[in-house]
């Protein structure tokens, strides 16, 4: 019996790394191999190997929105008229290419699109209205959300799914491997 699973083999020391790595990227080596309680040599191959693997697709740096003046968050939901690949295409290119919209996602049911937007104020919120959705005659709705408080952002992932998941893998192979050669299952 064959068992998928989507994630390359990482072992407890890959996901510390990655733990690690999310809360703060920019540990030295040498704190993350300690940390990680493993040699520096062999936390900068696994490090360089996650990255060549493209589990680790970016470092970056989170600045704070309201600090740099970019004091308005929004929630944007937009329906689209027409939902041919070639339209969703289209308008999910553009809106990534707005640099006020920090997220595009397209979801199902109910809306196309949803997008996470930051921009100074409410005439900046105007002009990107008018840039992305009122300018394109496909858009149908539009329907925005406008942050009032922030109780929680982290960007990190709960590894600890990818836990479960390998747990889970490894019980189906262990009674994949427990079956007789009859295929019958064992007493």
């Amino acid at each position: 019996m064959h068992v998928s699973i989507t994630t390359p083999d990482l072992d407890e020391t890959d996901l510390r790394l990655l733990d690690l790595l999310q809360a703060d990227a920019s540990l030295t080596n040498q704190t993350l191999a300690e940390r990680a309680h493993t040699s520096p040599a062999t936390a900068l191959r696994r490090v360089r190997r996650l990255q060549d693997q493209g589990l680790i697709a970016r470092q970056v740096a989170l600045l704070d929105p309201h600090r740099l003046g970019a004091g308005l968050s929004a929630l944007v939901e937009i329906t689209l008229d027409r939902q041919g690949a070639e339209h969703l295409q289209a308008f999910a290119a553009r809106a990534a290419a707005e640099r006020a919209v920090q997220q595009c996602w397209q979801v199902s049911p109910g809306p196309d699109f949803v997008l996470v937007v930051h921009v100074a104020d409410m005439p900046a919120y105007q002009a990107l209205v008018q840039r992305l959705f009122t300018q394109d005659a496909n858009v149908r709705n539009v329907k925005a959300f406008f942050s009032v408080a922030c109780h929680k952002f982290d960007p990190r992932l709960d590894l600890s799914v990818v836990r479960r998941a390998r747990a889970d893998a490894a019980r189906t192979l262990a009674r994949a491997d427990a079956k007789p050669a009859s295929g019958w299952p064992a007493p």
